[in-house]
């Protein structure tokens, strides 16, 4: 309420109101001064009004008193609950922690006023997750409440966390969110066997180094908590044998040492000790972290089918393999006193298994098609193992084939950097941060390594910093640098990637020394900056390389000027010798072959001339007209064939014409003088060829063919 001490009651003082809300939040009553709220407050919306008042003479609307300003703060009343503007949280703590270990600390926010009441007063509860955990109420901070909680009994709990302010008295807003715990896990349980003796049977024709049996203790820890290293007592036959721990299935394999003999020895017992790789002080009170069992081993001799050497097969393969490549083997062995040979067959059940053949002897498996990793990842297939002695005894082992994507590109600078240096940079300053990217699809945790390469890391200018967060830092190791002495530094960086096979690349960032103030801002980095004091500008240096290009031009010109005219010179040549040569690039068929000529060149010696087409190579596309000589032409070949053998039989210096195919003369001294027939007897006895066979293999196809059949003269043409 507004009152002048000039206002006497008559309505001769009008009231004004003015400022922050006027009108809109607040009105005033002109005649009595009332203030009123037109419309509902929110302290968190605004705190405080500053409003100007003025009493207004009504007459004369003259000021009766100077404008007072005054302020009208909204006083806070609890309507906002704490809110937990981080939830819902997830914390781990280890199992076995004593009562009061540190899990997590929550914070709730409310947004009234927190200097007038309780309203922002906020207390913390839980509400559910007792009486495993407990909480502090002011501080949030929450702790276990029971000791030797232990992980293998329960692993997760989920804790209900309530915030009530008013100091959590009644009538308090509360807010509420939930924290999810894991207990982590520790060493504190010690490997145990199921049982105390393990019995295994043995053929007695087992390969040395084979797996002769698996044997596991129990560890209900997880991780490397619980892996497990075996070891074998000495006694009996403990020298025979060894084991190993697989670090897959954390199982004991034993292995054979020595060979087993049946008639010698039926049984073998010892002892095996599995004890802990990883021990954890706090628990050595419990007792020793070992246990031991005792292995029994018979020694068999009986008929058996084939035996795999493992379980079950996991194979890889990377997707880009060629087809037919052998990716892995399998491997049975028929354990009795005939040791017979193995085949291995692919168990066919569907159309996956077509992606691979086995080898029937050797049971290697090999790709039959090419692998894509983004359709199939894996394979899954049987393979059968019979004896060859007995192919009714059959055993049958599951294959499983992942295949793998290959890292075929190297990793390389994400973006070019336009890295500088000032020069009066100090040592081990940071001027760039580089990050690396790969094309291949990267694998989740994918870590890329920087380094120098081995050139560049003996240089005393930069040196490279690796985070180990796929990032780098580029360091400097001088104090200063000389743009006058060096322009540019170039640094070679070599970036690897983890995955396999590891890919490598040199990527080379230019570094350019540049002129700086005081506070490392750089003011020049130009080339002309540099050259000015020696008197070349931008368009010197521009004019001189143009000149370089236009001399280089010319030479490039007058090489190819003296390479096509040499050109010329040669194949101007070779026209010439092209007239008079004929080149024949096909082999004769010997001495059968009766098509390799054409007889028309008895008939004319003109048609030599006019058809130089040879009879045994096809011709491209000339096409001829076939002239069919006259009839009387034939009586003039006929006789002049046989006047032609007549003067060879007479002639034996005369080469001979068997079937108008020229031989070559085999020279003097030959055993055989001349296989023609021409220079034989003209008889028609029967000649005896059997004295043929004795001239050696050179002359077996020529025993053969007269063998057959005899000499028959009339045959001749």
């Amino acid at each position: 309420k507004l009152h002048s001490d000039l206002d006497k009651g008559v309505g001769s003082v009008k009231y004004t109101l003015s400022g922050d809300g006027a009108g809109t939040v607040f009105t005033i009553d002109e005649t009595t001064g009332d203030i009123h709220a037109i419309r509902s407050l929110d302290r968190e919306e605004k705190p405080f009004y500053t409003l100007r008042a003025q009493a207004v003479d009504v007459d004369t609307k003259k000021p009766l008193e100077p404008e007072s300003e005054f302020i009208i703060k909204v006083q806070d009343i609890n309507d906002n609950e704490p809110k937990f503007l981080d939830g819902p949280y997830v914390a781990s703590v280890p199992e076995m922690s004593p009562v009061g270990a540190y899990v997590l600390q929550v914070k709730a926010t409310d947004a009234d006023d927190p200097t007038y009441g309780n309203s922002a007063r906020v207390v913390y509860s839980i509400l559910q997750g007792q009486p495993y955990f407990s909480i502090d109420p002011k501080t949030g901070v929450i702790r276990t409440a029971l000791p030797n909680m232990d992980r293998e009994v329960k692993e997760q709990y989920q804790v209900l966390i309530q915030a009530k302010d008013m100091g959590g008295q009644l009538g308090g807003l509360a807010g509420t969110t939930t924290v999810n715990i894991t207990l982590t896990d520790v060493n504190d349980n010690p490997p145990r066997f199921p049982k105390s003796i393990f019995h295994l049977k043995v053929p007695e024709t087992s390969h040395i180094g084979s797996a002769i049996g698996r044997i596991r203790a129990v560890d209900p820890d997880f991780g490397k908590n619980a892996e497990i290293e075996y070891n074998i007592v000495p006694g009996d036959g403990g020298n025979l044998f060894d084991i190993t721990t697989d670090e897959y299935t954390q199982e004991g394999v034993i292995k054979l040492k020595k060979p087993l003999d049946f008639e010698t020895k039926k049984a073998y017992t010892f002892k095996v000790e599995a004890s802990n790789l990883h021990l954890d002080h706090r628990f050595h009170s419990v007792g020793p972290f070992k246990d031991t069992a005792t292995v029994k081993i018979n020694v068999l001799d009986m008929d058996e089918p084939p035996v795999f050497s493992k379980p079950m097969y996991t194979m890889e393969v990377y997707e880009d393999t060629p087809v037919g490549t052998i990716i892995g083997a399998v491997t049975a062995q028929d354990l009795d006193a005939g040791s017979s040979a193995v085949r291995y067959f692919m168990d066919w059940k569907n159309d996956v298994d077509s992606y691979f053949t086995i080898d029937a002897t050797e049971g290697t498996i090999a790709t039959n098609e090419l692998l894509d990793r983004e359709s199939t990842a894996q394979y899954n297939f049987s393979i059968i193992a019979s004896k060859v002695s007995n192919p009714l005894l059959t055993s049958k082992v599951n294959v499983i084939i992942n295949v793998l994507d290959v890292n075929e590109f190297p990793p390389e600078i994400s973006v070019p950097y336009e890295t500088s240096v000032c020069e009066n940079a100090k040592p081990g300053q940071v001027i760039q941060t580089i990050t690396a990217a790969d094309k291949d699809l990267s694998p989740a945790g994918q870590r890329f390594s920087f380094k120098l390469s081995s050139e560049a890391s003996n240089k005393p200018n930069f040196t490279v910093h690796d985070y180990r967060n796929n990032t780098a830092g580029i360091e400097t190791r001088r104090n200063g640098y000389s743009r006058r002495q060096q322009e540019l530094y170039f640094l070679p960086i070599v970036i690897e990637d983890s995955s396999y096979p590891v890919q490598s690349s040199t990527n080379t960032l230019t570094i350019r020394v540049c002129r700086c103030d005081s506070d490392g801002t750089i003011q020049s980095c130009n080339v002309e900056a540099i050259f000015l004091p020696v008197g070349l500008s931008t368009g010197a240096l521009i004019a001189i390389l143009l000149c370089i290009v236009i001399l280089l031009v010319i030479v490039v010109l007058y090489v190819a000027l003296r390479r096509q005219k040499k050109k010329d010179t040669l194949m101007t040549s070779k026209e010439d010798i092209r007239d008079n040569v004929i080149h024949y690039d096909d082999e004769g068929g010997g001495e059968e072959d009766t098509q390799a000529f054409d007889i028309g060149a008895l008939r004319n010696p003109k048609v030599i001339e006019d058809n130089k087409i040879r009879r045994d190579i096809k011709p491209d596309t000339l096409r001829f007209t076939r002239h069919r000589p006259p009839a009387e032409d034939n009586t003039d070949i006929r006789d002049f064939i046989n006047q032609r053998l007549q003067e060879n039989d007479v002639d034996p210096s005369a080469p001979p014409y068997d079937s108008l195919a020229t031989y070559a003369y085999e020279g003097n001294g030959s055993v055989a003088e001349s296989l023609s027939s021409i220079d034989s007897l003209t008889t028609e006895a029967d000649q005896d060829y059997d004295y043929l066979s004795d001239w050696g293999p050179r002359f077996k196809i020529l025993a053969d063919m007269f063998g057959e059949e005899s000499y028959n003269p009339d045959k001749v043409t």
